[in-house]
C-alpha cells in the first residue's frame, strides 16, 4: 500500500515539474520573439519614412522641372512624361504612407503581446 502510494506520489510530482518547466520554457521564446518583432517593425518605419522622405523630393523635383518646362514652352510630350513622373511619386509615396500605417500597427500589437507575456500567471 505505501509502494502504491509512494509510486503515485513520485508520479504526480514527476508531471507537476515537467507542467512547470514546460509553460516556463516557451515564455523566454516568446519574450525574444516579441523584441525582434519590435526591433524588425520598428526598422521597417524607419526604412520607411526614408522611402517617403526621398519620394516627396523627388516628387518635389518633378514638379519643379514640370514648372520650368512648361514656362519653357516644352513639348506636349515632355509635359507628359513629368506628369507621369509626379504621378508615379504620388504613388510610391502613398504606398510607403499605407506601409508605415501598417507597420507601426503591426508594431503596437507586437508591444502589446509582449507585456501580455511578462504578466505573470497569477496576474
Amino acid at each position: 500500500m505505501k509502494t502504491v502510494f509512494f509510486r503515485s506520489l513520485l508520479l504526480l510530482m514527476t508531471i507537476a515539474t515537467c507542467s512547470v518547466i514546460a509553460t516556463a520554457g516557451p515564455k523566454g521564446h516568446d519574450l525574444r520573439a516579441d523584441r525582434r518583432d519590435i526591433r524588425t517593425d520598428t526598422r521597417d518605419i524607419r526604412n520607411d519614412r526614408r522611402d517617403i522622405r526621398r519620394d516627396g523630393r523627388d516628387r518635389r523635383a518633378d514638379a519643379r522641372d514640370y514648372r520650368d518646362d512648361k514656362k519653357d514652352g516644352a513639348s506636349k510630350q515632355e509635359l507628359r512624361s513629368d506628369r507621369r513622373d509626379i504621378a508615379g511619386d504620388t504613388r510610391d509615396i502613398r504606398s510607403d504612407r499605407r506601409d508605415v500605417r501598417k507597420d507601426v500597427r503591426d508594431r503596437r500589437a507586437d508591444v502589446r503581446d509582449r507585456r501580455e507575456d511578462k504578466k505573470e500567471p497569477g496576474q
